[in-house]
């Protein structure tokens, strides 16, 4: 059975001197503002776009990680991974990297690696971004 996630924004004025704000359907969080400023320049306060993006492709990663090592016999203790989304003004998104830590036991680091590109192919939130360069950076605890 299909799973719909939803995310409502409300933005008020004009691109670069507006503003707005991004809610999940899922969150008890409140509402995460937004604006041009942050996108073009960055943020320590405020989420883009990019950022939410980086944080499914982060999740999603993880998750189909944890699920191919769990497959290949040799279930992760942990895994933590970031997300880095680059967007440039006036071209785009251009790129996702994904830099993974995890302690699994059992794994050379070539059979982790090898296992980590399969997750990145693998991956949903990859699949979805397949029109950007997706980087991978994968070590072992």
């Amino acid at each position: 059975m299909p799973v719909t996630s939803e995310a409502t924004t409300t933005w008020n004025g004009s691109l670069m001197e507006g503003s707005g704000n991004v809610a999940f359907s899922s969150s008890n969080l409140g509402t995460f503002p937004i604006n041009w400023k942050a996108r073009s320049e960055g943020s320590d306060t405020t989420t883009t776009p990019e950022e939410l993006i980086a944080a499914a492709h982060s999740s999603c990663f993880s998750m189909a990680l944890s699920n191919a090592l769990a497959d290949n016999g040799t279930p992760p203790e942990r895994v933590n991974t970031t997300a880095s989304v680059t967007f440039k003004p006036g071209v785009g998104i251009t790129g996702s990297h994904l830099n993974v830590n995890a302690s699994v036991p059992g794994l050379t680091p070539e059979q982790f690696q090898e296992i980590a590109e399969g997750a990145k192919t693998g991956c949903p939130v990859s699949q979805a971004l397949s029109g950007i360069d997706i980087t991978l950076e994968a070590t072992l605890a």
